[in-house]
């Protein structure tokens, strides 16, 4: 069983720095990433929301059932603000702005965008180059579809680095990482990040803040 790493310990909740990988359900080699956590600490755990198994990053996990229920809550009402990074190549058709449309199921669970906006995936974006043909782009999704960033970077012309399914350069690991949650908890205000991963483009990054 891997270690997992806890970037912000709260009495109600953990910020667990996702690695690249771990699944959200069990397998037939690993566990859920919230049942190795609670191998891990001892405790009753429950997810509040979830991640991608390629992408790592910040993902919330509560530490009793009444927790759970107010995050849940807020992930549903969206009250609970994500920004991603991710790496790809290309030349993005724009740097900035919002992306918005409907998401079609067009065949084995890929998704592709279309120009309709009756119940759109909406990501705000804006990008930065990173090296020659290279860009990171710092990603705010303000919906929650399946796949929204990437089918996002694809429509752009800039699938994610490690992103074969979206035809993204070939790489080991998928460039998309959950970088910061902001949101209000209890009357306090929490803007919450883990680190970027060491791996790939990640390590060329510049400080990002």
């Amino acid at each position: 069983m891997r270690a997992l790493s806890i970037a912000f310990h709260h009495a109600d909740f953990y910020l667990l720095n996702k690695p690249a990988g771990a699944p959200m359900h069990a397998n037939d080699v690993e566990l859920s990433v919230v049942h190795q956590l609670a191998a891990q600490t001892g405790e009753t755990l429950y997810p509040v929301h979830r991640l991608d198994t390629p992408t790592s990053g910040a993902l919330l996990i509560a530490r009793n059932k009444e927790a759970a229920a107010t995050l849940s809550q807020l992930f549903e009402q969206r009250q609970i603000h994500k920004t991603y990074v991710a790496i790809a190549r290309g030349k993005p058709s724009k740097k900035q702005g919002l992306i918005s449309g409907d998401m079609d199921n067009v065949r084995r669970g890929n998704w592709r965008l279309l120009h309709s906006q009756n119940n759109p995936a909406q990501t705000r974006f804006v990008s930065h180059s990173l090296k020659p043909g290279y860009r990171y782009y710092l990603l705010q999704p303000l919906t929650g579809k399946t796949h929204q960033l990437r089918v996002a970077l694809k429509s752009l012309g800039a699938p994610i680095v490690g992103d074969q399914r979206y035809g993204g350069e070939p790489h080991e690991y998928l460039h998309l990482h959950a970088w910061r949650l902001s949101f209000d908890y209890e009357g306090q205000h929490l803007q919450l990040q883990v680190d970027l991963p060491d791996y790939g483009l990640f390590s060329e990054l510049p400080y990002l803040d």
